[in-house]
């Protein structure tokens, strides 16, 4: 075989083998789990790459941005939430990153979101938009009321659930997507028992909202509703001790004081009868589900069960409201629960 014809081979053979190397050889390292490498807003492709170092995922790194470049990268990067997962090459990385082929991340809404700025350091831990963005949004008048809110009521636009949301979401487009699913949720079924409680949607959270403050018994919350219709159709104060711990900014408050029903709030439902401006916390759907549809009866009143069950005693008239209460009392102070 003529010298020549096996220098061509050999030379064809390296430089394919360079070829394969540089963008289909496994070039992405894990142990045993997906990293997710973030992009952020304005960065360019050394501040990328220094975030893949920090990652240390790289077989090698320069077979990455010799396809980086030839690729031209550098002008085409998207922020975002990349996976990255073990055996990876260079050429499905950097396709992903010019494409901005992100990653969504999984945003839960549970319990424990009592005022916006719980909300909005919750939403941060998700999402790119920091905190601090986020409630002034949520505190915006104008912004609250392009969805139909107030900064008082927005936090009963977050149904709780589990969503898929891309990282690099910015502020507005989120609030866009769970207006979205404010209104799936509130379908014409929902909408139309809401009529029927003669409540507004909005209404029916705020009260939700006491409700599963009161109790954390699902088979329980439709009587507590009903108490509570009840008495806003009678007129009568709702007194509810959750709005009270708002109004204190006191959530962990096990005992109400004469001092904390002469807070001066609105959110103080012994003082202002009625409804307060907006929800005390964000309801789940099992709570909003058990005022539309509330148990008829005739209780006025309820106080927490002696036994620190979780229960409570229902009653039609004061006189036998009293008497629970005091057991209720009896029981705390027994137990060294003063606040």
């Amino acid at each position: 075989m003529p010298v020549v014809l096996v220098f061509l081979l050999t030379a064809a053979f390296v430089s394919g083998y360079r070829y394969y190397y540089t963008n289909y050889a496994s070039n992405v390292s894990l142990p045993d789990k997906a990293v997710y490498l973030y992009v952020r807003p304005g960065a360019d492709f050394n501040e990328v790459l220094d975030s893949l170092r920090s990652l240390r995922v790289l077989k090698d790194e320069r077979t990455f941005i010799s396809v980086a470049v030839h690729k031209n990268y550098s002008d085409n990067i998207h922020t975002g939430r990349y996976k990255l997962t073990d055996g990876m090459n260079n050429k499905q990385l950097v396709h992903a990153l010019i494409l901005g082929e992100q990653e969504p991340v999984r945003l839960t809404l549970s319990g424990n979101i009592r005022t916006n700025r719980r909300l909005a350091a919750l939403l941060s831990r998700y999402i790119q938009p920091d905190s601090l963005a986020i409630l002034q949004a949520l505190n915006d008048t104008q912004r609250t009321a392009a969805y139909g809110f107030t900064p008082a009521t927005i936090m009963g636009m977050f149904i709780p659930n589990t969503y898929e949301v891309y990282w690099n979401i910015s502020v507005d487009g989120l609030l866009q997507r769970m207006k979205r699913e404010y209104d799936a949720f509130w379908n014409a079924e929902r909408r139309e028992k809401a009529a029927a409680v003669q409540m507004t949607p909005q209404e029916v959270v705020t009260l939700a909202s006491i409700v599963c403050e009161e109790s954390l018994k699902a088979d329980e919350m439709p009587r507590i509703a009903g108490v509570y219709v009840n008495r806003l159709r009678k007129g009568i104060p709702l007194q509810a001790d959750p709005t009270l711990k708002y109004a204190a900014g006191n959530f962990a408050l096990r005992r109400v004081l004469t001092r904390h029903i002469a807070i001066d709030s609105p959110y103080n439902t012994y003082k202002y009868a009625g409804l307060p401006p907006g929800p005390i916390c964000v309801p789940p759907p099992v709570a909003i589900d058990a005022v539309l549809n509330y148990e008829t009866h005739q209780y006025l009143y309820f106080c927490a069960k002696a036994d620190f069950s979780g229960y409570h005693s229902f009653s039609k008239t004061l006189a036998q409201h009293n008497q629970y209460a005091r057991e209720y009392q009896q029981a705390l102070s027994r137990n060294r629960i003063y606040r």
